[in-house]
């Protein structure tokens, strides 16, 4: 797989996360890919204060690339 062909699987996640996080008032952008196995994203809105982001992001959002992108070994939240 490209680098292109990574980043467009890992914007297909976070496309099909988005509509989840955009019903809680929060939304997601994608920042980078290092090394072809981290990646960095940044939580917005309501997601931002939110208790639970720390699981959204473990448990939806890096699931959900990793569905996409086998090869991310970890997604992290830059603010």
């Amino acid at each position: 797989m490209t680098s292109e062909e990574l980043k467009l699987n890992v914007e297909k996640a976070l496309d099909e996360i988005r509509p989840f996080l955009e019903s809680d008032g929060g939304n997601i952008s994608l920042i980078s890919i290092e090394d072809d196995k981290l990646v960095k994203v940044q939580l917005e809105g309501a997601c931002v204060g939110c208790s639970v982001n720390q699981m959204t992001l473990k448990s939806g959002v890096e699931m959900t690339i990793k569905k996409y992108a086998p090869q991310i070994e970890q997604v992290i939240n830059v603010e």
